[in-house]
């Protein structure tokens, strides 16, 4: 999915680092995808305390969206650099495709994981069966050494596995209380969909070396005791060996994320991840003169006439420092 802000707000990351003893929780801000009657949004990642889970720099919640009144997903070819996509659904269909040549569809328990390496394009439209689009969109920034890695695109199917009474979980990254997932990463990290019922309380181990965060789509949920509004963001700076979660009266569905920290600077606007504000205007303009870097996205139909996605204007000056942020 693209950054769909007319005027992005840049981020720019540095290594400094601070844990937080207690439990960090962000609330989300509504973005629109487009007009007034378009899908909106909830982001919690990037927020002005935060800049990321281990390496998961961009965490979009949206839905459950009725179709027939907002029309759904339709996202023209549009750019990335420098980060993973990860498209994971609880309800509907969307047609992924990229210039990397894959065509895949994004269904609930599949997961579908793009690398752009130094340079990808892609397009992801609702189908016409779907009704109801609910789900989460998910970024993951590549670490230097990997950052103009080959383009790629990996599709898995996660099990829903038992893992205690009352719980039930799809690891699609990563490894949670003993369940792996195959998809390759570039740094360690977890994403995994948990489900709570009624009255069940749960602790899991966590890896001590990584943060962890959790995201509530839908009943009541408490993270170590604080309660969650749905679509609120609980995180774990390292140094946590357990969490626990545990849901009152309603079934609980809840995103687990999780990973190393990253410490890497880093700049990120619209969707492109570089090292400083001159490589982003760089990606900026080679997308806007449709250059090669990006690649050709074949058997898009536009429904509203646009072919591409041009990029927004860059903001006056140039791209500067909030810091790494949630870690002063």
């Amino acid at each position: 999915m693209s950054n769909p802000e007319r005027d992005p707000e840049p981020v720019r990351c540095t290594g400094e680092h601070e844990h937080h003893d207690t439990l960090v929780v962000l609330s989300p801000r509504e973005v629109p995808l487009g007009g007034p009657r378009a899908m909106t949004v909830r982001r919690t990642i990037p927020h002005r305390e935060r800049s990321f889970i281990g390496a998961w720099c961009f965490v979009d919640h949206y839905g459950p969206d009725d179709v027939a009144r907002t029309g759904g997903m339709d996202v023209a070819p549009h750019p990335h650099t420098g980060l993973q996509t990860v498209s994971w659904l609880f309800e509907g269909e969307i047609e992924h495709r990229d210039s990397a040549g894959y065509h895949a569809m994004v269904r609930p328990g599949e997961v579908n994981l793009m690398t752009s390496g130094g340079g990808i394009a892609h397009s992801e439209v609702s189908t016409a069966s779907t009704t109801t689009l609910h789900g989460v969109q998910l970024w993951v920034v590549l670490p230097e050494a990997d950052r103009d890695a080959p383009r790629a695109f990996e599709h898995y199917a996660a099990p829903a596995v038992e893992m205690a009474d009352g719980v039930r979980a799809r690891v699609f990254v990563g490894e949670l209380a003993g369940e792996r997932s195959p998809v390759d990463t570039f740094t360690p990290l977890l994403g995994a969909e948990v489900h709570l019922a009624p009255h069940t309380e749960w602790t899991v181990a966590l890896d001590p070396d990584h943060e962890h965060g959790v995201l509530l789509d839908v009943g009541e949920l408490s993270v170590d005791g604080r309660a969650l509004d749905r679509g609120e963001l609980a995180i774990r700076d390292c140094g946590a060996r357990t969490m626990t979660l545990r849901s009152a009266d309603e079934p609980v569905r809840a995103m687990v994320l999780g990973g190393a920290p990253y410490d890497e600077e880093i700049v990120m606007w619209w969707n492109f991840i570089g090292r400083d504000h001159d490589e982003v205007a760089r990606y900026r303009e080679e997308w806007q003169a449709r250059s090669d870097r990006f690649g050709t996205v074949d058997g898009y139909e536009p429904r509203h006439g646009r072919e591409w996605l041009p990029a927004p204007e860059l903001p006056g000056g140039r791209l500067r420092s909030r810091g790494r942020l949630g870690r002063r």
